[in-house]
């Protein structure tokens, strides 16, 4: 009985973790570039006994791809295809992203709204126009011709939903993601760059108000399995004292 009750309570707990993990998918479901997280348990065996609980593993994120649109900005950027932009904030930590909203700054580097500024770029002062090839190769319009302005390169990782998320659009590097792997876009196989477009987030409204329900049934059965549990472990007391 007591093992009863310690399954339907992780089970509860696990459901819970569910809830709290598709609630933060919903409202994150409008950022550009967001990915989506999932959370993963396993079942806890006992030597000869069989399955006894549940035991989180963790939210990993999902790196499927996001739509992608056409914006009003005029230095949004998107990638086609797998891998992250490089970015990095004014004490020099480097992090990953598929989050393309960038504006320009005062001195000319292209920056999130979170202050993080894009590896690869620096836009001059005089430039009325910014363009950006599938292939990452940058040029600005300026009132006298165009001006080369360096290469945007792509980064992917051998195990993407090894790294550390922050926010579910910035991903830092892990020893588990394994080491990063710079990509020039725009080749057959590879990802392209796709400048004035944002990827939309991966999250699907449909699917996650689905899981809601489902992790809503099972968080209500588990409940059951702790009340009818514990409701036994007070019978068998009244037996044990009559």
């Amino acid at each position: 009985m007591d093992r009863a009750l310690y399954a339907a309570a992780t089970g509860m707990a696990a459901q819970q973790q569910t809830l709290d993990v598709v609630a933060n998918n919903l409202a994150n479901a409008d950022v550009p570039g967001f990915k989506g997280a999932t959370a993963r348990f396993t079942e806890l065996v006992a030597p000869g006994e069989g399955g006894i609980g549940t035991a989180e593993l963790g939210v990993e994120a999902l790196f499927t791809q996001g739509k992608l649109a056409k914006s009003a900005g005029g230095f949004d950027l998107a990638i086609d295809g797998p891998g992250f932009l490089r970015v990095r904030d004014r004490r020099g930590r480097v992090a990953y992203t598929r989050d393309g909203a960038f504006a320009r700054a005062a001195d000319g580097s292209l920056r999130n709204a979170e202050g993080w500024r894009l590896d690869g770029v620096h836009v001059p002062a005089d430039a009325v126009k910014l363009s950006v090839a599938g292939d990452g190769r940058a040029s600005a319009t300026l009132a006298h011709g165009t001006r080369a302005l360096g290469r945007i390169a792509i980064y992917t990782f051998p195990a993407p939903e090894r790294l550390r998320a922050q926010g579910g659009t910035l991903f830092f590097a892990t020893a588990a993601a394994g080491r990063p792997q710079m990509e020039v876009p725009g080749g057959v196989h590879g990802p392209h760059l796709r400048f004035g477009m944002l990827e939309r987030s991966n999250v699907s409204i449909v699917e996650a108000m689905m899981q809601i329900l489902a992790a809503q049934r099972a968080y209500e059965a588990n409940a059951k399995g702790v009340q009818a549990a514990d409701e036994m472990l007070r019978i068998a007391n009244n037996l044990q004292r009559g």
